[in-house]
Parts: C-alpha cells; structure tokens; sequence
C-alpha cells in the first residue's frame, strides 16, 4: 500500500532534479525571435497562448520544441514579447554581458548532425562567437536577437569526462571562428580525465 504525500516526512537535502526541463525568454520582437528559433536553430513550434475566457488578453507567447528521438516534448524554449527589453550588446561575450542569461546549451543529436549544423549556419552568414573544444563537448557559441548566447554542442562518450567533470569543464581549446577551420572537428585523440586517463 502507497503512502500520501501527507504522510510523508520531509527529507533531510533537497530532492535532485533530472535536468531542465525547459527555459523561458524574454524577447523584444516576437517575430524576429520566432525566426531565429526556426530558422536558424531548428525548434519546431508546437504552441501559443491564446485568449480564454480566463485569461482575455494573454501575453505574446510561443512554445518551441526540438526533436527528442523521434518525440516531441511539450516544450523546450518559449518566448514571451516585452518591448520594454533594452537593445542588445553591440558584441557578444562569453564573460562580462549585461544579461541575466550568460548562454543556452543546445544539444545536436550527433557529432554528423552538429558538423551539418555549423556548415548550414556558416552559409546563412551567422557569425560564429566562439568555437571551443570543451572536455565534454565540441561546441559553438552564437547569439540571438536579444544578445542571449546560444551554444550548439554535441557530447564527447562518457568515459572521457565522467572520471574528473571538473578537469573536462576546465579543459578548453580554443578553435577558429571564420573560414573552412571553422568547420573542422578532430574526433580522435580526445582527452581523457580522471581515471578514465589511467
């Protein structure tokens, strides 16, 4: 027989979460980051907020999800218009932007899939902010209209990070921006941490 939750006894630590399931932007321009989200970054939107009987007059608001093995999730991004937003920073940077929210992560489906992504925006002209080899993913940085940084990544195998997260988060190689070396990525001999090294 199943306890209720009114029988339960509050633990000791807080309970740890799975992950983020989803993140909210502010945005100045509902359209314009609508077609940055589709466009460029490939989310599909799966929904808006419409007038109800209890809410007549709802905010600007959409539902965005990626593709989850073949699924869609409820939502992973959302954007809600405020016009109120100060512009954007005329540059972005990884460090020292006037933003509550330094970057987002994005997770392609494969290391192929993330090659084709950097090529596809390379050829739309999206400058490219930063390339990185971090020691847990190969990742480029972007940023939408707003100055939010947007990091398109693909996760390197378990076994080169999870013996030292801490060493793989500190590990960085810095790779090109412009060009064909943009586009390069070296998937053999990846680093390893902690005792996967040994």
């Amino acid at each position: 027989m199943s306890r209720s939750s009114e029988s339960l006894s509050p633990p000791l630590t807080a309970v740890t979460p799975r992950g983020v399931n989803h993140i909210v932007f502010n945005v100045r321009d509902l359209e314009e980051s609508h077609r940055f989200w589709t466009e460029i970054i490939g989310f599909r939107q799966v929904g808006e907020l419409r007038p109800t009987a209890q809410r007549p007059n709802p905010p600007k608001m959409r539902f965005y999800s990626g593709d989850r093995d073949g699924h869609t999730h409820h939502h992973d991004i959302a954007l809600v218009e405020n016009r109120d937003l100060p512009p954007p920073p005329k540059e972005w940077n990884m460090f020292g932007m006037p933003l509550a929210v330094n970057h987002i992560a994005i997770t392609l489906p494969s290391r192929e899939a993330w090659l084709q992504q950097l090529a596809f925006l390379q050829a739309r002209g999206v400058k490219f902010n930063r390339r990185v080899n971090h020691g847990m993913t190969h990742s480029l940085y972007i940023h939408d209209p707003n100055g939010y940084g947007v990091e398109l990544l693909y996760d390197l195998p378990r076994e080169v990070w999870e013996g030292d997260i801490d060493a793989a988060l500190n590990y960085v190689e810095v790779l090109p921006t412009e060009g064909r070396e943009a586009l390069a990525d070296k998937a053999d001999k990846l680093p390893s941490f902690g005792t996967a090294a040994s």
